[in-house]
C-alpha cells in the first residue's frame, strides 16, 4: 500500500503505514517480496540533445526518452551513448547571471532511436522479480559480493556530487521530478500538492544529492533471523540506506559512515524493561 521497505524475513511491526485503508489496517503494513527497484528508487529524466536548447513544452513530452538522471548526468558530462546523442560543443556559451548571451544557435536534433535493444534495457530490473532464484551462493563470494555492491554504492554517490557541482540539475520543489539541464521542462505533469493552482507546472529549484540518487533509509536490523522489529520500541532503532542495510545483512563491513545512524551504541531493551526507562 505505500512504500515502506524492510530488509528481514519478516516485515516489522511498525504501524506507520500511511497508504490507502490504513485506518481499517490500524497502520499495519502488508508485506510482499520486493524487487531491486523498491531498494534502489528509480529516478528517470527526459533526455535533451541540447541542455541549452529550447524547453520542453507540454505537448512536446513524449517526443522525448526518459532515462535514469545519473545517466542523463554522465552523458552531458562527456559520457557517449549512441543510443542517446549531445552536442557537444567546442565554443562555451557566454551568459550574464541566468541571461543566455550567446549559445552559437539552434540546431537540429537527430531523431530518436527506434532500435527495440538499447544499452539502457539492461538497467531494467523488472525480470528480476519474475525470474526464479538463484542457486545459493557461498558465504565468501557473498560477502565479496557485498563489498563490491557496496563500494559501488560510495563511488555512485561520491561521482553524482562531483558531477552536480559542474552541472546544473534541477528538482521539483512539490513532487520527485528531477531534470538535468540549465533550468526545468515546462510539462505539466505535477500532481503534488495544490497542483491545481500551478496548472501541473513543477516548482524547479535546485536538486540535492537525495534527490538524484535516493538512499531510501530502512530499518537497520541487527538480527535478520530474530523476531521483527517492535512498535513499541522504535526509539532504539536505528535506519541506514537500504543498500547498505543489505550489504551488511550479506556479510559486508559496517563503514564508520553509518554506524551513528545505525545506533549501534544503543542496548534494545525487552517491552518490559522499556517501561522501566526514565
Amino acid at each position: 500500500y505505500c512504500s515502506e521497505v524492510h530488509i528481514a524475513l519478516t516485515g516489522h511491526e511498525m504501524k506507520d503505514c500511511q497508504g490507502p485503508g490504513n485506518g481499517n489496517r490500524r497502520g499495519q503494513h502488508e508485506w510482499v517480496r520486493g524487487t531491486v527497484n523498491d531498494v534502489l528508487i528509480p529516478i528517470d529524466s527526459y533526455h535533451l540533445y541540447d541542455p541549452f536548447g529550447k524547453r520542453i513544452k507540454h505537448e512536446q513530452r513524449f517526443d522525448y526518452d526518459r532515462i535514469p538522471a545519473v545517466v542523463e548526468l554522465c552523458i552531458q558530462a562527456g559520457v557517449d551513448l549512441p543510443e542517446y546523442p549531445s552536442r557537444r560543443r567546442l565554443v562555451p556559451i557566454r551568459m550574464i547571471g541566468k541571461k543566455v548571451i550567446d549559445r552559437g544557435g539552434f540546431v537540429v536534433e537527430p531523431k530518436r532511436s527506434t532500435r527495440e535493444q538499447t544499452a539502457l534495457l539492461e538497467l531494467d530490473t523488472y525480470g528480476l522479480n519474475i525470474s526464479p532464484d538463484p542457486p545459493p551462493m557461498p558465504d565468501s563470494e557473498l560477502r565479496d559480493l557485498a563489498e563490491r555492491t557496496l563500494e559501488a554504492w560510495e563511488t555512485v554517490r561520491g561521482g553524482t556530487a562531483k558531477l552536480m557541482k559542474k552541472y546544473s540539475v534541477k528538482a521539483c520543489g512539490y513532487c520527485s521530478e528531477v531534470h538535468v539541464g540549465p533550468w526545468g521542462h515546462n510539462a505539466k505533469l505535477c500532481g503534488s500538492f495544490k497542483h491545481q493552482w500551478r496548472d501541473g507546472k513543477h516548482g524547479w529549484q535546485d536538486a540535492t544529492l537525495d534527490e538524484v540518487v535516493p538512499p531510501n533509509y530502512v530499518w537497520h536490523v541487527r538480527d535478520p533471523s530474530g523476531p521483527p522489529l517492535s512498535f513499541p520500541l522504535k526509539s532504539y532503532y536505528g535506519k541506514a540506506p537500504a543498500v547498505v542495510e543489505l550489504c551488511v545483512q550479506a556479510g559486508a563491513m559496517i563503514s564508520d559512515k553509518y554506524k551513528p545512524m545505525m545506533r549501534l551504541d544503543i542496548v534494545i531493551p525487552d517491552c518490559e524493561e522499556a517501561k522501566l526507562v526514565a
